[in-house]
């Protein structure tokens, strides 16, 4: 019974979660939709026609897009990892400063730290490309990272480790094979919210790149400026498949008992 009232609540969440989508499809295959019409009157194949298009520029942009923020996710994890095993792991005088500075980043508007960032970039010779955008987006995406891996260690015990290092492994062998294993799915949730953050980045892109990286959430502004809801609603839709491809993911896994594997916090009691 508590099973089915869980699932029935997930699935609850999931149509109102995807409810605001519903205008976005519909558009995205509209030829004709005038107020107060509910439905169009005359349906098209434009919008996807736009995406698709071999001339186009949105195979390119997703691409882009998407080497961006999986190498992004990935840069952060490594850089949180150690990051969170430190802070929620040990006590230490000045800690709650650590955390200060780590999340400064995300404090300060991003508009205004990355405007000194770009002068530095232009001096490095990083403006105006990938690999410049891929830097830029660690601002952001370390220190959710690395606050989403310190509240994953601070749960950790260490009475397994420890037990580990008494029968005769080593610190390496304890970590990789008894700490690692516990923390994957917290580390998997760092990884997405890196993946996420990435993916919808529009200003520091547009900063650092300089309009030579084109990515999916620059194409997406451009056609919200141009006043076609059609092409706006066909490119909205494909900005948003990794975040609905996620919650899917989520809520399988959810759905399945595993709630607190998913926040990284262990196994369910």
């Amino acid at each position: 019974m508590g099973k089915g009232r869980a699932g029935t609540g997930l699935a609850v969440v999931a149509a109102l979660v995807a409810l605001p989508f519903v205008p976005l499809l519909l558009w995205a295959f509209a030829g004709e939709w005038r107020f107060p019409d509910l439905l169009p009157s005359e349906w098209s194949l434009r919008g996807i026609a736009y995406l698709v298009e071999p001339g186009g520029r949105i195979l390119g942009a997703t691409l882009t897009s998407l080497v961006i923020a999986g190498a992004t996710a990935m840069a952060s994890v490594a850089v949180g990892l150690p990051a969170g095993m430190a802070l929620g792991g040990y006590e230490f005088r000045l800690k709650g400063l650590v955390i200060f500075f780590i999340l400064l980043p995300i404090l300060v508007p991003p508009l205004a730290s990355t405007m000194g960032v770009h002068l530095t970039f232009i001096r490095l010779g990083l403006a105006d490309t990938a690999f410049g955008v891929f830097l830029v987006h660690l601002i952001p995406t370390v220190p959710y990272t690395a606050i989403i891996l310190t509240s994953v260690f601070a749960e950790l015990t260490g009475e397994l480790e420890e037990a580990a290092r008494t029968l005769g492994a080593s610190a390496w062998k304890a970590f990789v094979y008894i700490t690692l294993p516990q923390v994957v799915p917290g580390v998997a949730v760092a990884a997405l919210f890196g993946f996420l953050i990435s993916w919808s980045q529009y200003v520091l892109t547009l900063l650092i790149g300089g309009g030579n990286v084109v990515t999916l959430p620059m194409l997406l502004f451009s056609a919200a400026s141009g006043n076609d809801p059609v092409i706006t609603s066909a490119l909205a839709l494909v900005f948003a498949l990794p975040a609905i491809a996620a919650l899917v993911v989520a809520l399988r896994y959810l759905g399945s008992g595993n709630e607190r594997e998913f926040l990284g916090i262990g196994k369910p009691s």
